[in-house]
């Protein structure tokens, strides 16, 4: 294939294009932000997990709190009414013997289930304060993610700023080239990543080795217009001054 010296060595700017908007591309997809949002939103979902577990703890502490108040509220009012069966003076000894033993049964009981709703209470104490702090660290994880959201936000609007601005470049380089020279870039390019580089120093620039002596002069005694490509690599090697040919 031949083509003009001029015209390939454009294929140089149009090299540099491509690899700033393969960097771009690379870097859209690694940005370190990238990496702290999702360890971020794993923190969040952690903590609103743990929020709505202490919730659900809470919730069933009230229950039984509700349940145990609702106990004593009824023995309370079974001792108020043998208090007062006592007090009216129609029952017999033998139901006064009964009334103050089964008193005696009762206050024992409301004994024990107000020290076991204080207990309650004390244990809903602690599930709250835990409730406090997780809603303190869910707050704190959903800021971090904000702020590496923004961060990647703005990354990204930067990166694309220069996509925009190296794509229209592109858009501006491309006509300047035979579509069978094009034709081979965007092959050489698609396959290897990078489809055109300098012969500097009878080494090539996309894979970076050294051209061995039959190589170089093959390349030395090829005609300026003729397009010649690296053996290793496949790619365009396009020679110039400091080629070392």
């Amino acid at each position: 294939m031949k083509a003009d010296p001029a015209v390939q060595r454009r294929l140089l700017e149009l090299a540099d294009v491509d690899a700033e908007l393969a960097r771009v591309d690379h870097q859209r997809r690694t940005l370190p932000e990238l990496a702290e949002i999702a360890e971020a939103e794993m923190s969040v979902q952690a903590r609103k997990d743990a929020k709505v577990a202490n919730e659900t703890a809470l919730g069933d502490l009230d229950r039984e709190v509700k349940r145990q108040e609702k106990e004593i509220d009824a023995v309370r009012a079974r001792e108020d009414r043998d208090r007062a069966l006592m007090a009216g003076g129609t029952v017999s000894a033998k139901q006064m013997t009964d009334l103050e033993h089964e008193l005696n049964t009762l206050q024992r009981r409301q004994t024990t289930l107000e020290d076991e709703l204080l207990e309650l209470m004390e244990r809903r104490e602690a599930v709250e304060l835990d409730g406090q702090h997780a809603s303190v660290e869910l707050a704190k994880a959903e800021e971090a993610l904000s702020d590496a959201a923004g961060r990647r936000d703005h990354a990204l609007a930067d990166l694309e700023t220069t996509w925009a601005r190296r794509s229209a470049d592109r858009e501006k380089l491309a006509p300047a080239f035979p579509q069978p020279l094009m034709d081979l870039y965007e092959r050489v390019r698609g396959n290897k990543g990078i489809g055109a580089s300098l012969l500097r120093a009878r080494r090539c620039g996309a894979c970076r080795i050294e051209l061995d002596r039959s190589a170089i002069s093959r390349i030395a005694n090829t005609a300026a217009d003729e397009v010649v490509t690296c053996e290793e690599c496949g790619a365009i090697m396009v020679r110039t001054g400091e080629s070392g040919l």
